[in-house]
């Protein structure tokens, strides 16, 4: 069974002080438009989404829809375990793919429906729960994997993505179903916060997602549920601990870069804070605080650079590791993961597209296969991963369109379950500053 961000979690991602206020302000400006026979970043990108999309497209099952939770990056492999986060971006690269034209339309929307027919009426489930790991013939589980909660929202992102996008009757009434049937305050297990994971051999684990991480999608998805909403008093229980690095000052566990990207794929943050923060400009701060962490270890490790940083959860060549920073998180030795950049792409435009341009520029067919990057690298010791891994693609795709047209912000939004929520949260409207091409973000001295 892969190692996860559970195990990670599991190994100390526990319990936090008490937060203070904190006041936000952000200024942004997102790809602007440029001819797209010309302009490079275009290209890049265009080349990127495409080869995620063949990913997504390739490597789910044709009938059930269940997207591999990793495949070979030149494609052909006979793996048969998929992930349902892997679905859940897999069912927004659809939409992307229906969108841009990536695939006969007709072929997408066929897909789509016979994905969300399956997990409405014949894929496993417990509470309306799927396993994280299944057999993507047949969605049923995999070994002693785990009911994943937050895995269960990311696969929702994607089920209410589709929703809103396709709108076709059938489409939507199943979207709805599943959506609808998942029981939130079940996986609190008499708590106001959730448990990380459920198995049938000895029920709820006892550590909680009980701090600021990717787990806001989690918490929304249950704030705004028609038939199981959870109180709005559990997003206040979530702890919101403090990270200080150099002249940087954010919200965030001691956790890998992802946690600040993968609730921001969907829920559109900008220009919106609740009673504690603007979850925008902190994710810009903690990019902007990683991307000088890493340049700070070029005196160790020669491979980061202005124009080559970036450390999440990845492969590596002894396996799945959590690492990145800062503080600094995991046996760092040099490796570099294109997602980190990738996903990064709506908060530092121009600093993250310098990093994919070199990689695809200087390190050419290495690290660039039938599925783009590999999902990670190490330029000191010649090691390739062979792999892509289908969350950190996902990132990648659905991060660069954001970036260039905020279609999936735009699309997901729609959801009015989604308003609800975030309204449920305490959300409301700031103000946004447009100063060029760099996006800023300044967090004020907290008020208590």
């Amino acid at each position: 069974m892969p190692w996860t961000r559970r195990e990670f979690l599991l190994a100390g991602l526990a319990g936090a002080a008490t937060l203070p206020l904190i006041q936000t302000g952000f200024a942004s400006k997102l790809l602007a438009p440029q001819d797209p026979a010309t302009d490079p970043d275009t290209i890049l990108l265009d080349e990127l989404q495409r080869t995620a999309f063949d990913y997504f497209w390739n490597e789910a099952d044709p009938q059930t829809g269940l997207v591999k939770d990793r495949a070979n990056a030149q494609g052909g492999d006979s793996r048969l375990l998929a992930s349902i986060a892997a679905t859940g971006f897999g069912l927004t690269a659809l939409c992307i793919g229906h969108h841009r034209h990536y695939h006969s339309r007709a072929a997408i929307t066929a897909r789509v429906r016979r994905t969300l027919d399956f997990l409405a009426h014949q894929a496993p489930q417990v509470n309306g729960f799927f396993f994280h790991y299944v057999d993507r013939r047949d969605g049923k589980r995999v070994g002693a994997t785990e009911l994943s909660p937050i895995d269960m929202a990311i696969l929702l992102c994607g089920v209410l993505t589709c929703r809103e996008y396709f709108q076709a009757e059938g489409i939507r009434r199943n979207a709805t179903e599943i959506y609808n049937r998942v029981n939130w305050p079940w996986a609190m297990n008499g708590d106001d916060l959730f448990a990380l994971e459920w198995k049938p051999e000895r029920g709820f684990s006892a550590i909680r997602w009980d701090s600021y991480s990717e787990s806001m999608m989690l918490y929304l998805l249950a704030l705004g549920s028609p038939s199981y909403p959870i109180p709005a008093r559990c997003w206040k229980r979530l702890e919101r601990p403090w990270v200080e690095y150099g002249k940087y000052r954010f919200i965030s566990a001691p956790a890998p870069l992802f946690i600040h990207q993968f609730s921001h794929a969907w829920f559109d943050f900008r220009g919106r804070r609740d009673t504690y923060a603007d979850y925008f400009a902190n994710s810009v701060l903690a990019v902007q605080a990683h991307r000088q962490f890493c340049m700070q270890l070029n005196s160790r490790f020669p491979s980061y650079s202005e124009a080559a940083w970036g450390i999440t959860s990845s492969d590596s060549s002894k396996g799945y590791v959590a690492w990145g920073g800062p503080p600094s998180q995991g046996p760092i030795d040099g490796t570099i993961v294109p997602a980190a950049a990738a996903g990064s792409l709506p908060f530092l435009f121009p600093e993250s597209m310098a990093v994919l341009h070199h990689l695809r520029r200087d390190f050419g067919s290495q690290i660039w296969k039938h599925y783009g990057f590999v999902d990670a690298f190490n330029p000191l010791t010649g090691w390739i991963d062979p792999d892509v891994v289908g969350i950190d693609v996902g990132i990648s795709l659905l991060m660069a369109e954001n970036a260039r047209t905020q279609f999936v912000w735009n699309t997901f939004m729609r959801n009015p379950e989604v308003q609800l929520a975030m309204e449920r949260a305490g959300f409301s409207h700031t103000p946004q500053l447009a100063t060029g091409n760099k996006q800023q973000a300044e967090l004020s001295t907290p008020n208590r």
